[in-house]
């Protein structure tokens, strides 16, 4: 963990023109665009990075086309022109992809007024996608027989956007970008408050590895801790404009369900939008729509019951999927951001995911509340303009800080990789080449890992059974992603945990290897931490009466 110590030490020594709170989409975002553009920038997350709301989306990169019909028209555009900038500018990462939506007899619209939707859907996102097409029950079949189309009255096809990996490795690789522009960056240290002296900000903050408790100090202070903005503003004594109501969703991982890459979205027995997602080898299903008082929250059997009893209806499986059938689980919540007397009048379910940025300017404060990871490049250049208009010098506005390496860069390690014959050591389970993968993840670190295979062939060779990750990555990952404990890894860095049952990430031989790499003398204490705390959330599904996979 020598990375997160160097930061830590660099937390304690200095004054840096901002602090952020909270290293979601939101705060990765702020810092990246921050330190790219000059900015001297510090961020701390009392978790890991990405380990709240932004761990549990449905992976999709959208331009919102569900506020359509709550006339958020302004927004669907913005998002949508969001979502153009992504695809543009992160090829590898964010993908066009057909939703295949099917409309059932008793729903509140004709098919054919949700397809006319998509046109109008096309048109605010400047035809930047293929076209919609609208489709009878024979077509729908025809394209995908895994639906159930007997109670169909037809539907309709359209593009949209998703994550090919994780959604938390992207919001990582924001803060690993941050990192290379300069940024102090660590993970479980937690902000217990802060207050002014003269011009800055005293933030008292908790190691919660180490146990060791500090001031951190900053010109800015930026509360971006998703969920818990409204908390943190608590302990620093802010009065906002906004507040946060929650929404709980949750997703269950189940096997791959169709062969195909695209996602099919249905209306569920509530008249709210849910999808049937490719998740690698697995599938992803959901999602759910509950309002809740707390960021703190849990799949329950009544949930996991709710999605089952939906998909089985509208997939014509063999075997109804049953809770055996469960690899993994999703849930968090939604920050959906109101005004202090807004979100009870209104519909719950048309709240929508806009951000809001408050700005104590006396104090030199930002509270973010809201958004989504569509909107991430909007909200960086947001905070950057903020905290510039808050005197803080932007050394290189007018500087690019995302996307990903040049395209000849790209073409120079993929011929690199064919020369070596990289792919062919791709795992027969692998839904993509392996050059593709390493590239998408590491960008021009993934050079790196080709020297190595070079340098010593066993490099090459996968280490943990259901996982297509090599030898080599981890030594990459010691490096330079800061995981702290496993879970950073099998959840976040990646998505092992979600695809790999229990049982077999349990019996593989390559897990603790990959622990020895990772974490050095210290492996054994964290392989026995993460079952450790894997046997509590058993034990406590047990009480509840869930069998684990």
């Amino acid at each position: 963990m020598q990375l997160r110590d160097d930061n830590l030490r660099r937390l304690d020594e200095k004054v840096f023109d901002v602090l952020i709170v909270g290293g979601g989409i939101n705060g990765a975002s702020a810092a990246a665009a921050l330190s790219g553009k000059g900015v001297d920038v510090a961020l701390i997350d009392r978790g890991d990075f990405a380990g709240g709301t932004s761990m549990h989306s449905s992976n999709l990169v959208w331009g919102g086309i569900k506020y359509m019909e709550s006339g958020e028209f302004s927004l669907v555009r913005k998002l949508c022109k969001s979502r153009n900038h992504l695809l543009e500018n992160y090829p590898s990462a964010v993908r066009e992809i057909r939703f295949l939506t099917t409309i059932e007899r008793g729903f509140r619209h004709h098919p054919l007024v949700p397809w006319l939707g998509t046109w109008l859907y096309w048109l605010m996102g400047s035809g930047f996608t293929r076209l919609p097409h609208y489709l009878r029950p024979a077509a729908l079949k025809a394209r995908e027989p895994v639906i159930e189309t007997g109670n169909a009255l037809g539907g309709f096809e359209y593009s949209d956007a998703y994550l090919h990996d994780n959604d938390a490795r992207f919001v990582f690789n924001f803060v690993r970008s941050a990192l290379d522009y300069g940024a102090v960056a660590a993970n479980y240290v937690e902000s217990l408050g802060a207050h002014r002296e003269g011009d800055l900000w005293v933030v008292r903050v908790h190691d919660r590895i180490a146990g060791k408790t500090f001031d951190v100090r900053s010109r800015v202070l930026i509360n971006a801790a998703g969920p818990w903005v409204d908390e943190h503003n608590q302990l620093t004594h802010q009065t906002t404009e906004h507040r946060h109501v929650f929404s709980k969703g949750i997703h269950l991982i189940v096997p791959r369900l169709t062969e195909s890459r695209r996602i099919l979205a249905f209306f569920d027995d509530d008249g709210r939008l849910f999808f049937v997602i490719p998740m690698g080898p697995r599938t992803c299903i959901g999602t759910t729509d509950t309002r809740v008082d707390s960021p703190e929250v849990e799949v329950t059997d009544e949930d996991v019951s709710f999605v089952l009893d939906n998909i089985n209806k509208r997939l014509a499986l063999t075997t109804p999927l049953n809770e055996l059938d469960v690899i993994a689980t999703r849930c968090g919540v939604r920050p959906l951001a109101v005004k202090p007397n807004g979100g009870g009048d209104r519909d719950f379910l048309n709240l929508s995911r806009k951000h809001a940025i408050d700005v104590d300017e006396s104090g030199r404060h930002l509270s973010i509340f809201g958004g989504k990871l569509t909107d991430c490049l909007n909200v960086g250049e947001e905070v950057v303009a903020t905290v510039q208009r808050l005197g803080i010098e932007v050394a290189y506005p007018d500087y690019r800080w995302y996307g990903e390496p040049p395209a000849s860069v790209r073409d120079a390690f993929l011929h690199r990789a064919h020369l070596m014959g990289l792919d062919e050591l791709t795992d027969e389970q692998a839904i993509e080449p392996l050059s593709t993968r390493l590239w998408r993840r590491y960008g021009l670190k993934a050079l790196d890992l080709l020297e190595a295979i070079h340098r010593d062939p066993r490099q090459g060779e996968r280490l943990i059974e259901g996982a297509d990750y090599l030898r080599c990555e981890f030594e990459l990952i010691r490096r330079r992603e800061m995981v702290t404990r496993l879970e950073d890894f099998l959840r976040r860095r990646s998505k092992v945990e979600q695809v790999v049952p229990r049982a077999m990430l349990r019996d593989s031989p390559g897990l603790e290897e990959a622990c020895t790499i990772l974490f050095g003398e210290e492996a054994q204490q964290r392989l026995a931490e993460y079952w450790s705390a894997e046997r509590g959330e058993i034990e406590a599904d047990s009480v509840r009466g869930k069998l684990p996979s």
